[in-house]
């Protein structure tokens, strides 16, 4: 609002500035006229009287009968004052001393000049009549003009006040009128609490100039709606996959503790335990790296890489579990050097075999397939043969923690976040990861841009 009034007042100053300058310049145009009109006048009356004294004063002061508030004085060649109305003596002689002569009279060269209490405006003109030369003084008393200025500049002065309060008052209400919208919003947006993420804005009960607004902040809260459900259901998973081990852990102990045991009972008893922590351990790393990745903490080290090499390496290492369940390791395709991370890109690969080789039924096999997806992408595709996963379930399975089936109880050693962990890497690399499933064969598959 301080914005708008001083708009307000700056146009108003401005308007009633070109106002005054308009009635300034309408009384000049206006005094120029009547100067030209006794100048004509006072030329004629010396053109008539010739070179008569006594007829031309009578000439000169019949010159300008019925004009009121105007005078001038004729003065030879001699300096002489031949004539000059009655009521300005001292002014039309102080003229004579400060005016410089004016060929045209125009507003423009019309000078003021003041008298004591009276204000003058006039002119200083020389001419030629029969042979004689005759200065001119032509002037006009400004006093009707200046007082009317004066209370015209007052009753202005009045008026663009009034106006500019009024004008700031509608304003201020428009304005207010105008915020109505937006304070309804902001009052429904302010009942909006971490109960109420599934209400949503209507953008048809708004005007139009809002509607992107609501749009987009309903799409906010969408977006936190499905955050705020994801981090409650991760916080509900996590107390649920600590609460397993660490139940173990207590039940073991306090079996242990029940009676006395033999040292080889013990023993087994710190190995069971110790499965446990590991197992604990794990799921606390894991945890933190995610935590790392959702604050961009993850920095790749760039090297070249090889991504076949990588893959027939990651092989041998799991050659022996492969082998214990009868599951065939195969690698087809090849893909171009890349730039990555060794480690992080070894774990995430390593992350998918291991789902994969846990999935796997016994005398299948599980395919790895490299291929150069586009000319800026490369893909890692790991496949297994087994029951078809629902689409619905696809875009979720690299959640934390998230099972296809609520009620399923994770087998092994996994806790849910090999998938979780493995998209981390990828986008930590600038790529993304999918997943497909069709009737007796599931792929994970992740993109890695090429870099030279």
């Amino acid at each position: 609002m301080l914005f708008v009034g001083l708009t307000i007042g700056l146009s108003f100053m401005l308007i009633g500035t070109l106002v005054l300058n308009a009635v300034e310049h309408h009384f000049s145009e206006q005094d120029a006229s009547e100067l030209v009109v006794m100048s004509s006048a006072v030329t004629n009356a010396l053109e008539n009287a010739g070179n008569q004294p006594d007829r031309l004063r009578a000439a000169l002061s019949n010159a300008i009968s019925g004009h009121h508030g105007v005078y001038f004085q004729v003065r030879n060649n001699n300096e002489e004052i031949l004539y000059q109305t009655v009521g300005a003596e001292s002014g039309l002689a102080q003229a004579g001393s400060i005016l410089t002569p004016t060929d045209v009279i125009q507003p423009g060269n019309l000078q003021t000049w003041r008298d004591g209490t009276k204000t003058y405006r006039g002119v200083l003109s020389q001419l030629e009549v029969s042979g004689q030369n005759y200065t001119i003084i032509s002037a006009i008393d400004m006093s009707f003009h200046l007082q009317f200025l004066q209370d015209f500049r007052q009753s202005l002065l009045i008026i663009m006040s009034l106006a500019g309060v009024i004008t700031l008052l509608a304003a201020g209400y428009g304005v207010h009128q105008a915020h109505a919208p937006l304070r309804g919003l902001s009052a429904k947006m302010g009942d909006i609490q971490a109960d109420k993420l599934h209400v949503r804005l209507d953008p048809s009960a708004i005007p139009s100039e809002l509607k992107d607004l609501v749009t987009s902040f309903n799409h906010m809260i969408g977006r936190l709606e499905d955050s705020f459900t994801r981090l409650s259901h991760f916080s509900a998973d996590i107390a649920h996959e600590l609460r397993t081990p660490l139940t173990n852990l207590i039940t073991q102990t306090q079996v242990g503790l029940g009676k006395a045991r033999t040292l080889e009972n013990y023993r087994e008893l710190l190995y069971s335990n110790l499965e446990e922590q590991e197992r604990l351990a794990k799921m606390v790393n894991d945890m933190l790296w995610l935590a790392k990745s959702d604050h961009g903490l993850l920095k790749p080290e760039q090297v070249p890489l090889n991504l076949t090499n990588e893959v027939n390496e990651l092989f041998d290492f799991f050659e022996a579990l492969a082998e214990e369940r009868n599951i065939r390791l195969t690698l087809e395709g090849r893909a171009p050097m890349t730039m990555g991370d060794r480690a992080m890109l070894r774990r995430a690969i390593s992350n998918l075999l291991s789902n994969a080789i846990r999935y796997t039924p016994p005398g299948k096999e599980v395919k790895v397939l490299l291929d150069n997806a586009s000319h800026h992408e490369v893909s890692l595709s790991v496949q297994n043969p087994g029951p078809m996963i629902p689409a619905e379930y696809l875009s979720h399975l690299f959640d934390r923690f998230y099972r296809v089936e609520p009620s399923r109880v994770r087998q092994g050693e996994g806790a849910g976040l090999g998938l979780a962990i493995v998209r981390s890497i990828v986008e930590a690399h600038g790529g993304h990861v999918e997943a497909t499933s069709v009737r007796d064969k599931t792929s994970f598959t992740f993109f890695l841009p090429v870099k030279s």
